[in-house]
């Protein structure tokens, strides 16, 4: 298996977006991609506790590279990697909605920035026990599997009502038209 530093060079070494971006990099300065990485990464996590504009930063990590993989994984033919970033997006929506309500309370923390990051950073890592996986088995999932026909029941009761309003308010809407119209026409 190996030590930490020597997983991180093998996957530093790795052909892809991100081994390819270091060894350009490395062939440009002379230094190491292995330093190059972990001085990149011990930067932007200074900054996500001390730097402006944090929030955004994270946002952007955790929604740039997976929208980005998430169109390649829409083009290509395989079904695989269309489930594991339709899981990751179910993920981050669940967290987006929960961090809603929190976030009054959570920004005061001062590494919440850096620990929303490596959660999401963790949700999106190519391992089979990444945390969009982890939390929709465990979590999600079974609370969908719970709850899910009573849901479908209630969006199909609204659905219903819903149109039952737009067609009266349709239907209003052309009443109202033609008494316009009519008096309109006796008034000439």
């Amino acid at each position: 298996m190996g030590t930490v530093p020597q997983r991180l060079q093998r996957l530093l070494d790795r052909p892809g977006p991100l081994g390819d971006l270091l060894g350009r990099l490395e062939a440009r300065t002379g230094v190491r991609r292995f330093y190059l990485a972990t001085g990149s990464a011990a930067f932007l996590g200074l900054y996500l506790m001390f730097g402006y504009g944090a929030s955004l930063l994270c946002n952007l990590i955790g929604f740039a590279y997976p929208a980005y993989v998430s169109i390649k994984a829409i083009e290509s033919s395989s079904k695989e990697d269309d489930t594991t970033w339709l899981t990751y997006w179910v993920v981050y929506g669940v967290f987006s909605v929960a961090e809603f309500f929190s976030d009054i309370f959570l920004y005061w923390f001062p590494f919440y920035y850096v620990g929303k990051c490596l959660f999401l950073v963790w949700c999106m890592a190519p391992v089979s026990w990444n945390g969009s996986q982890v939390i929709y088995q465990n979590v999600i999932r079974p609370c969908f599997l719970r709850h899910h026909q009573t849901v479908d029941n209630v969006l199909g009761n609204l659905s219903t009502k819903a149109l039952d309003v737009a067609s009266s308010i349709t239907r209003e809407a052309s009443g109202a038209a033609m008494n316009v119209a009519l008096e309109a026409e006796k008034s000439k």
